[in-house]
């Protein structure tokens, strides 16, 4: 089958962390941002906000509680990608049908709207020769991120994306087979050869990248990530501003 110019587009993503100097065009990100908004959303409640953060000293404040992630502060446009439910509830109260209690629904919800947006953001982005990558260590430190950006209770900050034009061209990171995550009417477990056999293709692809080059797997690579970033902190934050109560 002969793929079209979205699919080819979708499968030669790559996150990109090095930028040009050069700003964006005028009115490019306006442009992006409709098309973000033009992603699905759950029950039509556009439950999403974007910052978008300019100043500096913001910024490096932001890529300190990162981790330290220069890319924030060098990119032409970082922006901050906020699960709300401060509009909904707003819209709660218009139609006289009272305030939102922190149902769990209602947060994935809003979680599930703010990813699909900007996923949809960053393919037009690529689709244009931007490049960017998400910043999920803004969780690190989400008061300290909700406290720069102003935001009030029911919006909290899910990740950041970086946005320019890119200064590297980075090799496509190898998927998983198809055969690995498209299940036939039932959940099928892996086999542990299909563990090997993935281990191995990232491991020949850590092993031959142009930068940054290393020996690790999957399975490695994956476990160092979740086991190290448990964020116990996240629960009470969320609770704290009335996401996962109830």
């Amino acid at each position: 089958m002969k793929l079209s110019d979205t699919q080819e587009l979708q499968l030669s993503h790559r996150s990109v962390r090095r930028f040009q100097s050069r700003p964006l065009d005028e009115g490019q990100l306006e442009t992006l941002i409709r098309c973000g908004q033009a992603a699905a959303t759950s029950s039509f409640i556009q439950a999403y906000s974007v910052v978008r953060v300019t100043r500096p000293d913001v910024r490096s404040v932001i890529a300190e509680a990162a981790g330290g992630q220069p890319w924030i502060v060098a990119a032409a446009e970082f922006l901050v990608f906020c699960a709300d439910l401060n509009r909904v509830e707003r819209a709660c109260g218009r139609a006289g049908q009272g305030a939102l209690e922190g149902f769990a629904e209602h947060a994935v919800a809003a979680i599930v709207d703010v990813a699909l947006m900007a996923q949809n953001l960053l393919l037009a982005a690529e689709s244009q020769g931007l490049g960017g990558v998400y910043i999920g260590g803004i969780r690190n430190a989400p008061d300290a991120i909700a406290d720069q950006l102003g935001l009030p209770d029911q919006v909290v900050p899910v990740f950041g994306m970086c946005l320019g034009w890119p200064d590297e061209d980075n090799a496509v990171k190898p998927r998983q087979p198809v055969a690995m995550v498209l299940h036939q009417d039932r959940y099928r477990e892996c086999d542990e050869a299909e563990f090997d056999d993935y281990d191995a293709t990232m491991n020949a692809y850590y092993r031959q990248r142009g930068s940054n080059a290393r020996v690790a797997d999957w399975s490695s690579v994956t476990a160092r990530a979740v086991q190290g970033k448990k964020r116990e902190h996240m629960l009470g934050f969320l609770q704290a501003r009335g996401f996962f109560r109830r």
